[in-house]
């Protein structure tokens, strides 16, 4: 097995729903990539999921272009929404439709790699991703 692929993600609306961003951190074998993007108006739950799919996605791409058996990659994922992680761990039931189907094609890229842990984290220790999400933000505003 290879070096666990880590990533710090997180999703937040100016309002709720409002102007949406995304921001995510991802590490594999030492290199690490950022997200930071507008996506439009959401809420903030769907803002965490699309943070999340987005960056499992980024993860996805960079370990085949390391020739990486995903089959045999660990993915840790810490996040500071607790109802999306409490959701991902099966705790609680995801009943929203629009978040539903986040979840589902969520779960679907999960079961590409060998296991993905769901971590919930305050955001004190999620500060990188939550920067990525107001630079989106801010950068999205001023145009």
């Amino acid at each position: 097995m290879h070096d666990k692929i880590t990533i710090y993600s997180d999703g937040g609306a100016r309002g709720n729903p409002g102007p949406a961003g995304i921001g995510a951190v991802v590490e594999i074998q030492g290199k690490m990539r950022e997200i930071s993007k507008y996506i439009g108006e959401a809420t903030n739950n769907v803002a965490e999921y699309r943070a999340l799919i987005e960056a499992l996605c980024l993860a996805k791409t960079l370990a085949r272009e390391k020739g990486l058996n995903l089959k045999k990659e660990r993915v840790e994922c810490y996040l500071d929404s607790e109802l999306v992680v409490r959701q991902l761990k099966g705790e609680y039931r995801v009943k929203d439709v629009k978040l539903r189907r986040l979840f589902e094609k969520l779960r679907n890229f999960a079961l590409e790699f060998s296991m993905v842990n769901f971590n919930h984290i305050t955001r004190e220790f999620n500060k990188r991703a939550d920067r990525l999400v107001n630079e989106a933000l801010d950068s999205a505003v001023k145009k």
